[in-house]
């Protein structure tokens, strides 16, 4: 008879430990998209705005405040008038890539399985 492998409770607990971590620092409707935003390139916040779709300014703004002080983005001021500012991923937040492709291809595939539609 084969034995059942055991479950390690306190791999189990670290493990989950560790999503709800991620949870709690993507959490909310917006930030993945931001980061997906921001993963091909830098953008000014006039363009963060028209590429996430929906989102005010005011909610862009905590959010990206949000992500600064988990240093995944960083906010750049240029000194032209009027005054640009410009937001880019880290080093540390594009180890989010992974992460974002990964969701992309999950969504894609179900969107594929729920509508029969590519």
């Amino acid at each position: 008879m084969l034995k059942e492998p055991e479950h390690d409770q306190k791999k189990c607990a670290q493990h989950i430990m560790a999503v709800h971590d991620a949870m709690y620092i993507l959490n909310g409707r917006w930030k993945i998209s931001i980061i997906a935003s921001l993963c091909f390139n830098r953008l000014r916040f006039t363009d963060l705005l028209k590429e996430v779709e929906g989102i005010s300014g005011k909610m862009l703004s905590r959010e990206l405040k949000n992500l600064e002080e988990n240093q995944l983005v960083t906010r750049t001021v240029l000194n032209t008038q009027p005054i640009t500012v410009e937001y880019e991923l880290t080093e540390y937040g594009h180890t989010l890539k992974e992460v974002i492709d990964s969701l992309a291809k999950w969504g894609h595939n179900h969107r594929k399985k729920i509508t029969g539609k590519e």
